[in-house]
């Protein structure tokens, strides 16, 4: 799957946050912030970390994850382009509640704390979707913690493999995440998880193509998620 953000527009064309701007306070928020890459496999944040930027990831891709005091990492999600990372610790001045690796070469722009809540005082309707985002994180912290319980160890990497999917509808979507990173995201050891890419695969749903996962039936993955809509 290609998630670059469009080279059409501005750096800030589909971010949410920012599409009810003016032009010309578009063009001074990126004016203001600071262009930064980071490598496959790069820290970008940890966890406790002091919340002094907003990540506005234009390529690549990073995952949130946290670590427990064993050392085992759950991840919370996959951030894309157009999203942006580390709102939540920029409203309350908090350090970082969870650490961020780029899982593919990354390019981003970062808005220090100071020039984000001047834009925020100065333009209410981006606290609106700031809002949005963090209702966004409870509901989805709150089906991971319902998944726990209701769903078995199978069915949750199934629902893992199509959130990763998104809104894709081609026939054939590959997933550039290997069976460890799919692991802390199911929330299963690496060989349950790997038995149950196994499984799918010799269902004909997928197919493994060395670090990358292929997808070949989004809907069978859906129905074994219980994702029935």
């Amino acid at each position: 799957m290609d998630h670059r953000m469009s080279d059409n527009g501005d750096a800030l064309t589909g971010v949410e946050m920012f599409a009810g701007l003016e032009p010309d306070v578009r063009q001074r928020v990126i004016a203001t912030a600071v262009p930064r890459n980071y490598r496959k496999g790069q820290i970008i944040f940890v966890e406790h970390d002091p919340g002094e930027s907003l990540i506005i990831l234009k390529r690549g891709a990073v995952a949130i994850f946290r670590t427990a005091p064993t050392g085992e990492r759950a991840v919370l999600t996959v951030v894309r382009p157009p999203d942006v990372l580390g709102e939540v610790s920029l409203l309350d001045a908090s350090a970082r509640s969870a650490s961020a690796e780029a899982i593919e070469d990354c390019q981003a722009l970062t808005l220090s704390r100071s020039a984000f809540i001047d834009l925020v005082h100065a333009n209410p309707r981006i606290l609106d979707a700031v809002m949005r985002s963090v209702g966004a994180l409870i509901r989805r912290l709150t089906e991971q913690n319902t998944d726990h319980v209701f769903l078995d160890l199978p069915g949750r990497v199934a629902k893992t493999l199509v959130r990763l999917a998104g809104e894709s509808q081609a026939p054939m979507i590959t997933i550039e995440l290997n069976q460890s990173q799919l692991a802390e995201m199911a929330g299963g050891s690496r060989q349950s998880v790997n038995q149950a890419i196994g499984s799918f695969a010799s269902r004909g749903w997928l197919r493994t193509e060395g670090r990358r996962i292929v997808v070949t039936d989004l809907q069978a993955l859906r129905r074994r998620a219980g994702m029935l809509n």
